[in-house]
Formats: structure tokens, sequence, C-alpha cells
């Protein structure tokens, strides 16, 4: 686990035959060329968020994820949805604007595996704490260690997030941790409302009523509801909790969550029920593509998915790559729109800057971890990653994927590319992929990728 510099998006200014690619700072975190008062912005105020006067809250996400399992074998990679269940508490925790890292602890090679695919770091659990009798908050205590000699620097909030609740969402994640940076409360966690009539029964007494008098039974409407804990999430003050040890101290609030996605999967029958109700609670109705009112920005991959994935050389070595005219026409189309749109690439190369600069869109190339550039652009520019429609069709781009609400597959890609998008243009990369993907947002006048 290393720190890696924040890249700044290049401006986009029109292309000179002789400028080299390697132009952008790379110290500063990424900015976007597009106003911001041009699209809707996440709730929190720009005059709050960190600057570099102002280092931000350290917010770590904890997942622990043994490999041992004996309810459901392999539990933890479980797919729900298509999507393993580790990868998904690394997603949900990743799109929560607080949090600043993610780090699954685990025993398991398979499980680091998958964290690391999904963008998080991975902390190898040692055996003492990998076994039945361990507890959540020693995984959680050894990750915070971890953590710390790697980054050099200690957490200021630590939340322990649990796999086996597979519809935990960002925004109850970034709810929960804000309870505890805000210095609202020192522990907080997630909750569902219950008016359910408890009952506890002994050999002596019988049944008795738990939270209410037996001979008294008022209407619902009549009750207060109490709250049932979800074990999804649970924050805490960084160095409060390694005083006392245990998750609840001090001042507690808890965070109100949707009964109906509250599922916590222990055994076969849970995981089961959770694969069958997954289409209920995250797609009813979705239609198979993006329309405008689901987009708040627009991220580009470039070789592959704005080419056709191939290179030209000529004698001295000097590449070529063809582009598509009609890409260029979706693109300025969904800037006149007010789309953002970022152009966001592994390769650092004078033919991706020139391009973007043709475009006048923003550019961050030469990026080692495209998903943690792209949320610090997202953060940046006061988008949430679930808003984000990423186009991409390598398995370096399955990372941002993972973080993104719409991620897009163009027809060439990879298969297993093509298997974690949520839609897939009927386009080639290179071959008006991208003009494809302005019409599903812009309407019919976009909707033949040849002009």
């Amino acid at each position: 686990m290393t720190a890696t510099a924040r890249p700044t998006a290049q401006p986009a200014t029109e292309p000179t035959a002789t400028e080299p690619a390697a132009t952008e700072p790379a110290a500063t975190r990424p900015t976007a060329t597009e106003p911001a008062a041009t699209r809707p912005t996440a709730t929190e105020p720009a005059a709050t968020r960190p600057t570099a006067a102002q280092p931000p809250v350290t917010v770590l996400a904890v997942i622990p994820a043994r490999g041992g399992s004996k309810g459901v074998p392999a539990k933890n990679l479980a797919p729900v949805a298509g999507v393993p269940l580790v990868s998904r508490a690394v997603r949900a925790c990743l799109g929560a604007r607080p949090v600043t890292h993610v780090v699954v602890s685990t025993d398991d090679a398979g499980i680091a595996a998958a964290a690391r695919t999904a963008g998080a770091e991975a902390v190898r659990r040692p055996a003492e704490i990998a076994g039945d009798t361990a507890t959540s908050e020693a995984a959680v205590l050894h990750a915070m260690d971890a953590f710390e000699a790697t980054h050099g620097r200690p957490a200021d909030v630590v939340l322990l997030v649990q796999c086996t609740s597979p519809f935990l969402t960002s925004a109850e994640v970034a709810e929960t941790a804000e309870r505890v940076t805000s210095g609202a409360a020192d522990t907080a966690f997630t909750a569902a409302p219950t008016h359910g009539f408890l009952w506890r029964d002994t050999v002596e007494e019988g049944a008795t009523g738990v939270n209410h008098d037996k001979a008294h039974r008022p209407r619902r409407q009549d009750r207060e509801p109490e709250y049932l804990e979800t074990g999804a999430v649970y924050a805490m003050d960084a160095t409060a909790f390694r005083t006392h040890g245990h998750r609840f101290f001090g001042r507690t609030a808890l965070v109100v969550t949707d009964p109906a996605r509250v599922l916590e999967i222990d055994d076969p029958h849970d995981l089961a029920r959770a694969r069958a109700i997954a289409p209920l609670l995250e797609s009813p109705g979705t239609p198979a593509t993006p329309g405008f009112a689901d987009i708040d920005a627009v991220v580009l991959d470039f070789d592959g998915t704005q080419t056709d994935d191939r290179v030209h050389l000529d004698a001295e070595g000097r590449e070529f790559v063809s582009a598509h005219r009609g890409d260029g026409l979706g693109i300025a189309a969904l800037r006149r729109a007010g789309l953002p749109v970022l152009i966001l690439s592994t390769e650092q190369n004078a033919v991706v800057a020139a391009r973007a600069r043709k475009l006048k869109v923003p550019v961050l190339h030469g990026i080692d971890r495209k998903d943690r550039a792209l949320k610090e652009w997202c953060d940046a520019e006061g988008i949430d990653p679930q808003r984000v429609l990423y186009a991409g069709n390598d398995v370096n781009d399955l990372p941002c994927f993972h973080l993104v609400g719409w991620p897009v597959a163009v027809s060439s890609a990879h298969d297993s590319v093509r298997a974690a998008a949520r839609a897939v243009t009927v386009t080639p990369g290179g071959s008006g992929a991208i003009r494809e993907i302005a019409a599903w947002l812009l309407g019919p006048e976009l909707d033949t990728p040849e002009s």
C-alpha cells in the first residue's frame, strides 16, 4: 500500500505540433475546466470542502473479510447481482464522499485480489485474529496499525463495514461517517426502524413481552418506532476507539436506513434471498441505458474506447492512432449540454493529450490508479460517483467500473469488462461508440454512429 500523488487534469487548449504530453503537474488534485455551476452538485457546500490549507479528515473504512466462512463457503466472494460481496462493500465505501481510504482485512488471497480489483487496499490478517473466535474490533485495530505504518499518519475516523450486508448504499456509509466527522457523535451505526412486538419465552413464566405490556396492545401508529441494529456500518472516533477497544462509547448516533434493504447473509438461505431480491432493490424499472437525468458527468478511457486499440508505428517509432469524427461530435454535444467530460488514460502519450486539446476537454493521463484519480476528480468537482458514466474497454478500467453508477463497456471490450458493465454499446471502440453513448443521453439526433 503506497500513497500516490494527486494528478491535475490538463486544460483544453488548441494543439501544437511540438507540444510534449507530460505537461501537467503531479502534486495537486485534478480539476475540470467545466464551471461547477453548470451541473447539480452534491449537498456538501463548496466552502466546507478541504483545501490545501485545511488537510482533509482521514476517514478509513475497514472491511473485515475472512476466507474461512463455514455457514456459506467462500461467502465473501459469493456474487449478488454478479458482484462479489466484498466488491459490493468496497464499491459502497468508495462512493461515499467522506471516505478517504478503503482497506479490506483478510487472510485469503482470493479475497485480497478481489478487493484490490475493486479499488481497495488489502491488509493480510494474521492467523491469531483470523479464526472463528476473532472479533471484528481486533481486525479493525490491526488494519489501523497497518494503515498508519504504510501511510505515515493515523486515521481520524474509522469505519467498520460488513460485506455480509449486500444492499448497503454509499449514502448510508457517508451519513454514518459524517455523524462522527462533524463532531455530532463519537460513534454511529446504521439501524432500521421497527414497530415489532418482541417476546421472550422461558420455562418459568412462558411467553412474556420484552418491549410491550401484553395486556395493552396499542395500534402501530400510536407507538414510537424502535430501531434494529443492521450490522452494516459503524463509525468511531479513531483515537477513542483505540482507548475503549469496542465500537460503542461516548455519544452514539444512529443512521436510519430503509428496512426493505436490511439483510445479513449468514447462511445459504440468506444468500439465495439476496440474489432473488437484488433485481427488485437495485434496478426496479431501470432502463438498459441511462438518460440525461441519470448522469452528472461522463468519463472516457482512451485506448480501445475512443480508438480501435491498435497502434501504428512509422520507421522512426512514432505512434499513430485512428479516432472517429462521430465521437468528437458526440463529445461536443455533451459539453454543450453542460455535462462535464473527462478523458482518463493509463498511457502517458502525446496522442492522448493532443486529442483532448482538439476536443477541448480535460485529460488525466499517465495514471497508475485510475479509480483513485477518478474519485479525487469527483470530489474536487462536487460530483457523486454514482452519477458518473464511465466508458472503458479493458481490465484496467474495472476499478473505475466498481466506483461509478453507470459503468459502460464498448462492444469490443474484453469479456470480463462487458460482464461487469451496466450497459454495453452496439458500436466497437474507435468506430463511434462515444457518439452512441451521447445518443443515449441526448436523444435521437445522435442515435446513429455514422454521420
